[in-house]
């Protein structure tokens, strides 16, 4: 593993520094979409109507369970405090509503420089989001690491030019070979930071 120089990290939220133990599955049986639909790009593509607002709701209500019970992946504090002590900023770019992110983030005692959610940009694999954190921080995008736990987050990362990290405690998937970096604990993302060295 070839550590990199970084100033600033990106993080995905939801299995990514926190569990919020969302079952898209029962999500998509409750909205009566298909196995295996997108969520989010499903339901924007429902027509206006009482149909969408429904799903919305059962969204909205799956969304907040998940940000009332969500707990802390194994050493996610210890890598913020870390990367805090360095003075490297952090950023969250999630799927994620921003009441529910607000709520969660509230509840874990986390803080980000910024956080921008579904409502401030489009969701992920669109890399809009990942941009406008480093034009916000004034960084070139081969500056700026971002981590996430889904292929989405490697799709958007590779379309922004931003050097990814797929937090995968449970093992490689499939589609780890799309990543820049692979770890099995968010510990070990400082030994890709050069200047944790």
């Amino acid at each position: 593993m070839t550590a990199m120089v970084v100033r600033g990290v990106i993080f995905d939220l939801d299995g990514t520094l926190i569990d919020s133990g969302l079952d898209f599955d029962q999500m998509r049986r409750d909205m009566q979409f298909a196995p295996g639909q997108f969520i989010l790009e499903t339901l924007e593509s429902l027509p206006d109507g009482e149909r969408r607002d429904e799903c919305r709701a059962i969204l909205r209500a799956h969304e907040h369970r998940g940000a009332l019970s969500a707990t802390l992946m194994p050493g996610a504090r210890e890598l913020v405090a870390e990367l805090n002590r360095h003075g490297i900023p952090q950023a969250i770019l999630t799927r994620n509503s921003r009441e529910m992110t607000e709520l969660a983030l509230g509840r874990l005692a986390l803080s980000f420089d910024q956080v921008l959610t579904r409502e401030d940009a489009p969701p992920k694999p669109n890399p809009a989001g990942l941009l406008h954190i480093c034009r916000t921080w004034k960084f070139d995008v081969a500056e700026v690491l971002f981590v996430g736990d889904f292929q989405f987050d490697l799709l958007a990362g590779r379309r922004a030019g931003i050097a990814t990290v797929l937090y995968a405690p449970d093992g490689p998937p499939d589609y780890a070979h799309e990543a820049d970096f692979v770890v099995a604990h968010l510990t070990e993302i400082c030994g890709i930071v050069a200047t944790l060295d």
